[in-house]
């Protein structure tokens, strides 16, 4: 089965008003609840998907409780190792022109709880394939956090996907987890060179993404770029992939779809070209959906079938010569 760790999940509020006004008093059309974080979408995807996957992670007081009901009626696998403080919320208002939201930093973890998490994160790695790393870390979790994770799974045999940003991106690319994904932005954050310019796929910005991408880490990391699709850079290897077709929605999960076909794919070891072109067409079909964790089936089946992945003109060793689907 795939792991995905949250340890810093949250439960996700949707206020719905007529007009969002600065320091005025709003009634509040509808509201809506989900479980909230990076690794529980990926779990949702993969769930979706009909792939064997378990999420775990940090939970506490009654908001934790409610995440862990709302994954129990969605039927998403879980088993998280319960904390003292209280699990973080996020609100977003929405209006009919824009959404204004307020994330919360989560509980503080402490010492004892986190060791604790180690225990079971051990355990899981018996019947795991894959392990997936997602999202901000809570206070208290230390920077290196990740990494101590991605060393463990080493240890296990079990390939790790770290899908994070800032210090823990940094101290995670460290211990060479199987694959990295970070977007463009979180990307350039560590290594301010690699932001591109206004670039289509292919371009100029390609060998600066490249070139950075190898200056931080010693294994595979696949950069998301938003419209302009995927990039992976491997120590011998570059492809990149781009949806067909502009879509045109919500992109809030399309990263984490990203990470469960990049980890599915990893399990059944597909090559880049193929792991790539999935894991646009999964990410598309995020953008196609109301919500993070969603997507739509039609759009993934059809992106699936025109999606190729690429070399890319600028990569070493030449001009682009060859395509796959």
């Amino acid at each position: 089965m795939i792991v995905t760790v949250t340890l810093n999940p949250a439960l996700d509020l949707t206020y719905a008003v007529d007009a969002l006004v600065p320091h005025g008093t709003h009634r509040v059309a509808t509201v809506a609840e989900r479980p909230g974080g990076k690794g529980l979408n990926v779990a949702r995807v993969l769930h979706t998907l009909g792939e064997p996957v378990l999420a775990t992670g940090l939970l506490g007081g009654a908001t934790g409780t409610r995440v862990a009901a709302l994954l129990y009626d969605e039927g998403v696998p879980a088993g998280f190792v319960r904390i003292g403080g209280e699990t973080r919320r996020t609100v977003a208002v929405v209006d009919g022109r824009d959404a204004t939201g307020f994330w919360e930093p989560g509980p503080t973890v402490t010492p004892a709880e986190w060791a604790l998490f180690l225990d079971e994160f051990h355990e899981l790695l018996g019947p795991a394939t894959v392990v997936t790393l997602s999202g901000s870390l809570p206070p208290g979790v230390p920077l290196d956090a990740y990494a101590t994770l991605v060393a463990l799974a080493k240890q296990a045999g079990v390939p790790a996907v770290l899908d994070t940003s800032g210090p823990a991106l940094r101290h995670g690319l460290l211990a060479a987890p199987a694959l990295a994904k970070p977007n463009a932005d979180e990307l350039a954050a560590l290594a301010p060179a690699s932001r591109p310019a206004p670039a289509p796929p292919g371009g100029p910005a390609t060998g600066s993404i490249v070139a950075a991408v190898r200056g931080l880490a010693a294994g595979p990391v696949v950069v998301s770029r938003g419209a302009g699709g995927l990039l992976a850079v491997t120590p011998d290897e570059v492809w990149e992939c781009a949806p067909p077709v502009p879509l045109d929605g919500n992109p809030t999960g399309a990263g984490d779809a990203c990470v469960a076909a990049l980890s599915r794919g990893l399990r059944d070891r597909t090559p880049w070209p193929e792991l790539l072109a999935d894991a646009v067409a999964l990410s598309a079909a995020a953008v196609a959906a109301p919500v993070a964790g969603a997507f739509d089936p039609d759009v993934y089946r059809q992106t699936r079938t025109t999606a190729r992945a690429v070399i890319p003109e600028t990569a070493p060793g030449g001009p682009r010569a060859r395509t796959h689907r």
